[in-house]
Formats: C-alpha cells, sequence, structure tokens
C-alpha cells in the first residue's frame, strides 16, 4: 500500500540469530525445522533433526517460512550498548 509519498513500503520479516522456524515442506531426512545460523545477505539455517546447512535469500525464507517456533535473543539497542561501556 503507497503511503503519503505514493511510494510502496515493503514489510520486511524481523529475523534474529538463534530463532528456530518450520518450512513448509519437510526436508528429505524428515525434519521441518531450522535454526536461524546466520544474517547477512544471505540467511543460514540449519536441520535440527539431521543438522545439515543450507543458504536462503531473505526473500525466498520469507516465502517458504511457515511459522515461527521460537525466537532468538532480542538484539540490544544502541542506548543499553552505551550505558554498559560508560563505567
Amino acid at each position: 500500500m503507497p503511503n503519503a509519498w505514493g511510494v510502496f513500503a515493503l514489510m520486511v520479516m524481523e529475523i534474529r540469530l538463534g530463532d528456530v522456524v518450520r518450512l513448509r515442506k519437510p526436508h528429505p531426512c524428515g525434519g521441518t525445522d531450522w535454526a536461524v545460523v546466520r544474517l547477512g545477505a544471505d540467511i543460514g539455517l540449519r536441520c535440527l533433526k539431521c543438522s545439515h546447512k543450507v543458504l536462503l535469500d531473505r526473500a525466498t525464507l520469507e516465502r517458504r517460512m511457515k511459522q515461527f517456533v521460537s525466537r532468538g535473543e532480542t538484539p540490544m539497542d544502541l542506548h543499553t550498548l552505551a550505558d554498559r561501556t560508560q563505567v
């Protein structure tokens, strides 16, 4: 949906390290749950049943994902980090 300037805003799913996600189709080993082990241009996943690792781009992961099984740690904001360094 366009915003006030007529530009379409894209909703980006927040994916964190340590998230466990369930994909729509099972892995050949039979597992459907994957742990997020890498964030970057591609997102690294590790099968929780056989430990096989794959890299998927964000769009493919968002399309194949069914749900979050559990969420990883919340990233610290800059203010919290700044408070910890001022000792």
